[in-house]
């Protein structure tokens, strides 16, 4: 049986559809891994409180910058630029997206596959029994070391996200997002009740929830808003491509400010899980990236109930990370299906192959491989999340602002959001946000990485 959407670029069949899609692009491993760890370096409420107001200023005018220029042109990342300045190197800056969105997937992947590995672990009792933080510790380097688990789940993880895409726009992802968001939605919620009603959970409330601004420090701005654009999927053509399948009749200023809504409440929620748990335990907040697999394990045993709740978490991060590679493979196969005539069928199957092949080597950075293992910057895994997750993001985003509000022009995009009638109030302050705040917002960012992590 042929698939009705396997030689189209497809769109959107609902407002609801599209929403509800973008936010699952948005929400991932970001908002449920990153945003808690990144809150505990960060001083706790005080980087909350900046980090929302880079949300809603900064991330939100450029997210509403990429969805305008992707459905004024119905095209990919690349098409897109190379549609409104043609014969220009502007479609670098799409094509750095394409590149980026692939890089990132092939070891986002594979700690997507790590929540699998975990959620197995959990089900089958691996954490049932009080265990140290060396032992956790130990089970976690353990697993991260076993090439067979690693490259098995990179691949299972792939190859789930390939038949979602290759379902298409609204049979693939528009489905799976309208059916997967709301699960993940509901069990945010029911795990953050249980948390806030642990005791001792008072103290991680007020950690994460009363601001202390004397704990922000000169890099607590910068991270505020790299968190802010990562946690976005912004800079990397996903919201460009997204809003090439939306139609002329929705309106992209409330549909801009409702993913950012949505990605920001599961975000907070996340938070609401993970901080009261950890100070009912006595642990610190600030664990770094080991939070989620190093620490949370050993808090298991000591729930009640706590099986089903690290079960349930573990769900929840495979959930949301499928939501995000889903977004991320969409990216080069729209681009391959627009600019190199492929059916959508052929494009997921070359580009998921072409992923998993450069995953490998993230899947095997961990210590299974010694080489990939000891690269500059941490490993293969750690060099890629740094050269793809924060400088190609960060220049993928300066990009885009500069061109949206100097090349294809402010007045060029208004016109686009403004079209089927509808008014958009704060259009001057969105056009000073995208000309001026946003390109120095991200520069600063860009500066303080390349100033103060001593990466090589």
């Amino acid at each position: 049986m042929t698939n009705p959407s396997a030689t189209g670029r497809g769109v959107w069949s609902s407002k609801t559809g599209f929403i509800l899609a973008a936010s699952g692009s948005a929400i991932g491993l970001g908002n449920i891994w990153r945003f808690p760890y990144m809150v505990g370096e960060g001083g706790g409420a005080a980087f909350v409180v900046i980090y929302l107001g880079f949300v809603f200023l900064l991330g939100a005018a450029v997210m509403l910058a990429e969805l305008a220029l992707g459905r004024h042109t119905d095209r990919n990342a690349v098409g897109a630029f190379a549609a409104t300045a043609p014969g220009t190197l502007w479609k670098l800056v799409g094509m750095l997206g394409v590149i980026t969105g692939v890089a990132i997937l092939s070891f986002y992947a594979v700690i997507a596959g790590w929540t699998v590995g975990y959620l197995f672990k959990t089900v089958t009792g691996s954490f049932s029994q009080t265990i140290t933080a060396q032992e956790s510790q130990a089970i976690f380097e353990s697993f991260a070391a076993s090439p067979i688990a690693n490259v098995g789940l990179l691949f299972v993880f792939l190859a789930v996200t390939s038949i979602v895409v290759w379902r298409g726009v609204s049979g693939g992802i528009e489905l799976v997002s309208k059916t997967l968001m709301p699960v993940l939605l509901a069990l945010l919620v029911l795990l953050a009740i249980r948390s806030v009603t642990l005791s001792g959970a008072g103290a991680g409330l007020e950690f994460y929830l009363a601001p202390d601004f004397s704990r922000i420090s000169a890099g607590t701005f910068p991270a505020a808003l790299g968190q802010a654009f990562f946690s976005l999927s912004l800079g990397m053509g996903a919201m460009i491509t997204y809003g090439s399948y939306v139609s002329k009749k929705i309106n992209l200023v409330t549909s801009t400010g409702i993913i950012c809504l949505f990605d920001t409440l599961i975000a907070l929620l996340a938070g609401l899980i993970i901080f009261p748990a950890l100070f009912h335990a006595g642990l610190s907040p600030e664990s770094g990236p080991g939070l989620v697999f190093q620490v949370l394990p050993t808090l298991f045993a000591e729930l009640p109930a706590g099986q089903l709740f690290g079960a349930a978490f573990f769900l929840l991060l495979a959930i949301a990370a499928l939501t995000s590679t889903i977004a991320l493979l969409e990216v080069p196969v729209s681009y391959v299906i627009d600019e190199w005539g492929w059916s959508r069928g052929k494009a997921v199957a070359a580009t998921a192959i072409v992923t998993f092949l450069i995953g490998v080597p993230s899947a095997l950075a961990s210590g299974a491989v010694p080489f990939f293992s000891d690269l500059p910057g941490g490993g293969f895994l750690s060099l890629m999340s740094i050269v793809f997750g924060s400088y190609a993001l960060t220049i993928g985003s300066l990009g885009l602002a500069i061109f949206v509000g100097y090349r294809w022009g402010v007045q060029a995009a208004v016109a686009e959001i403004e079209s089927e009638g509808v008014t958009f109030g704060l259009k001057h302050a969105w056009g000073f946000l995208l000309r001026f705040l946003a390109p120095v917002g991200i520069t600063a960012i860009l500066v303080y990485i390349i100033a103060t992590q001593n990466y090589f």
